[in-house]
């Protein structure tokens, strides 16, 4: 698929069953991925008390919550079909927990502000993955430096839209070449589009290098219906269109300005980002509005 790495995504799709889990590895590997990536997670110890309580709903994310066990099976199975594993830590003692299966972490939009869950992630000296979402550049640089700091040695930042799905208007692809010219390491777009078109552009015309893209198997997952997941068939696609050598125009609209800021549709998540504080979602500042709304 060109020489883009790409990054299967599993997120919360995988129903908590391990042969499901093991079926996201082998697609991955099937459809030539590079890395294939889950998330680890407890919602208790993602999102603070007011948000559970102002937001109950939040509690049925439990059942998204990967078991830790799975990682040794995921991991070797990835080993076997001779791609990369990575998790997404979202809790700090989830770094040591599963540091000895992966080849990889991931660092998510809402965390780029978590200083000690960085600082830990760093310091396993393993190749960083960091989502950008919603961040601004002093933002990133400030993540940037906290990880380099810490041991990173083997960066990756990825342009990302944090909204789910995002409107091709709002890509910004530009901000691909911003963040390459910014920090002086490998760039690459997570994609919440599914637009073929999109993709291709964010890989010809901006150099994405690795290409991350959340999928699923069988439109059954639980986050598929939110627009953002790719299925296998669609993946194919996507690989024959970047392997085309056919002319992009010079201009898209998916281009943006190339300034590495909130997108429209981010500003309203920006506040649910990690606090730095304590770990947890939303920031305080937005816990202060969800305690006013609980007892007014």
């Amino acid at each position: 698929m060109n020489s883009t790495r790409f990054v299967a995504e599993v997120s919360s799709n995988h129903h908590r069953d391990l042969d499901r889990c093991l079926a996201f590895v082998d697609s991955a590997a099937d459809l030539g991925c590079a890395a294939v990536k889950f998330q680890q997670f407890r919602i208790r110890r993602l999102f603070a008390p007011e948000a559970l309580r102002a937001e109950p709903r939040l509690l049925e994310r439990r059942q998204w919550e990967l078991p830790l066990s799975f990682n040794v099976d995921l991991s070797e199975r990835a080993r076997e079909r001779g791609i990369f594993y990575g998790t997404t830590p979202f809790f700090l003692r989830a770094v040591e927990l599963t540091e000895p299966y992966v080849d990889f972490f991931k660092i998510a939009s809402y965390q780029v502000l978590w200083t000690d869950m960085l600082r830990e992630v760093g310091r396993t000296q393993r190749p960083v993955v960091m989502a950008t979402g919603m961040a601004n550049m002093l933002e990133v640089g400030h993540a940037v430096e906290v990880l380099r700091n810490a041991g990173c040695s083997d960066l990756t930042l990825l342009h990302c839209v944090s909204s789910y799905p995002t409107p091709r208007s709002q890509t910004n692809l530009a901000a691909i070449r911003t963040l390459r010219e910014g920090f002086d390491c490998p760039v690459g777009w997570s994609d919440h589009t599914v637009d073929e078109e999109i993709v291709n552009r964010a890989v010809k015309c901006f150099g994405a290098e690795t290409v991350e893209f959340h999928l699923d198997l069988d439109a059954q997952g639980p986050e598929h219906h939110m627009g953002h997941c790719w299925l296998p068939a669609q993946v194919e696609s996507l690989r024959a269109l970047l392997e085309s050598e056919h002319e992009l125009p010079e201009r898209h609209i998916g281009d943006g300005d190339g300034r590495k800021l909130p997108r429209e549709v981010e500003m309203e998540e920006r506040s649910w980002r990690t606090d730095p504080s304590d770990g947890l979602r939303p920031l305080l500042e937005e816990r202060r509005r969800l305690r006013f709304r609980l007892v007014a």
